[in-house]
């Protein structure tokens, strides 16, 4: 039996700075003006994670800054499962989109950087702010922030019922 494809996935490496941030920011926005979506469900996980670990300290204070807790998070390393319950995965660099390519045989319909949805003529991959300052912490959370109002244009246009 098929398991039905329901959830927006991102991926970075650890699972402790950017797809948890990412997963925050798309939730908080489905809650407050997802019409349509609701229905989706919204995760992240690692590439190469640790299962368990929590949200670096600087990602904890970048999402506080906006009103959003991720205290709560723990890291989870992608497995098959993860990704056949994706409806599209979202990654941060085309480093994470060609892991995803080489790891797994079946993909959804939908592989993308985050900073795809945004014009072709804007950077594209979100680095990795970890072991940086705060302030990368930050720049990291404002080009997920810029991206998501046409994130959920994406999905309204591909996933809605």
């Amino acid at each position: 039996m098929a398991v039905e494809r329901d959830t927006v996935t991102f991926v970075c490496t650890g699972n402790t700075c950017r797809s948890p941030m990412a997963e925050a920011l798309l939730r908080a926005t489905l809650v407050k003006r997802g019409q349509g979506l609701e229905k989706l469900k919204v995760a992240s996980f690692g590439l190469a994670a640790e299962d368990g670990l929590p949200p670096s300290t600087n990602s904890v204070k970048a999402m506080q800054r906006i009103g959003l807790d991720v205290s709560a998070h723990r890291s989870r390393l992608l497995t098959q499962a993860d990704v056949d319950r994706s409806v599209v995965i979202f990654g941060m660099t085309e480093s994470h989109l060609a892991a995803l390519h080489s790891r797994f045989d079946v993909l959804p319909d939908f592989v993308l950087l985050l900073r795809d949805v945004l014009p072709t003529d804007v950077p594209r991959d979100i680095p990795d702010p970890f072991g940086g300052g705060y302030r990368d912490y930050e720049e990291c959370r404002d080009s997920m922030v810029e991206a998501v109002p046409a994130l959920v244009d994406f999905l309204r246009q591909n996933l809605s019922q």
